[in-house]
């Protein structure tokens, strides 16, 4: 596995976005340890009858980050925040695909921290939280963006404040409110379900 820092990655995905493909080449090796194990965290969490397994969903996202080649890419965390998100949403779509309820109708109640820290491999749980999320990013895009970093991507408060061009308290903040208004969010929308 090659080591890199993370401007030699911000530099590549730069010259990526100008049209240089060699910097592809360089660039998947540098990256795919870690894309890897963002895909394991998240299938690692998904019920055992989960039909997805964790390589599809690293290919799946590969190709759809093909499609991200004109992003102006700021730095590593940014990559990796765009790269969680996509694994968010593929797999927040094959649980739609499933027809499972809606926001987890008959699914146990669980608390934000125990969705965030333990059940985000819930297809219920995990639409609910993406449906919320949404919710978030119309009233606060920055906080929505904390947590998808925080939680989807496994990036550092550190490597958020620096993608989002904020202090660190700022994103420690940022991280304590909207898990806060998610947890609001996620009750009200149980009660109205109900």
């Amino acid at each position: 596995m090659p080591t890199s820092t993370p401007r030699e990655i911000t530099q590549l995905l730069q010259a990526w976005r100008r049209g240089d493909q060699t910097a592809v080449d360089q660039l998947i090796p540098m990256v795919y340890a870690e894309l890897h194990r963002l895909a394991k965290s998240y299938m690692r969490s998904e019920h055992a009858e989960h039909q997805m397994q964790t390589t599809a969903l690293l290919n799946e996202a590969y190709l759809r980050l093909v499609e991200y080649q004109e992003t102006d890419w700021e730095s590593r965390a940014h990559f990796f925040g765009i790269a969680a998100r996509l694994m968010r949403q593929i797999l927040v779509d094959f649980a739609r695909a499933r027809n499972y309820k809606k926001r987890g109708a008959g699914a146990r109640q669980v608390s934000l921290d125990d969705v965030l820290l333990l059940q985000h491999g819930r297809d219920e749980d995990l639409v609910a939280l993406d449906e919320a999320l949404n919710a978030l990013a119309t009233i606060d895009q920055r906080k929505s963006q904390v947590v998808e970093m925080r939680f989807f991507g496994g990036l550092a408060e550190k490597e958020i404040a620096e993608a989002l061009g904020v202090s660190f308290e700022t994103v420690k903040r940022d991280w304590r409110l909207a898990k806060s208004w998610l947890l609001r969010f996620l009750t009200e929308e149980k009660q109205n379900d109900e």
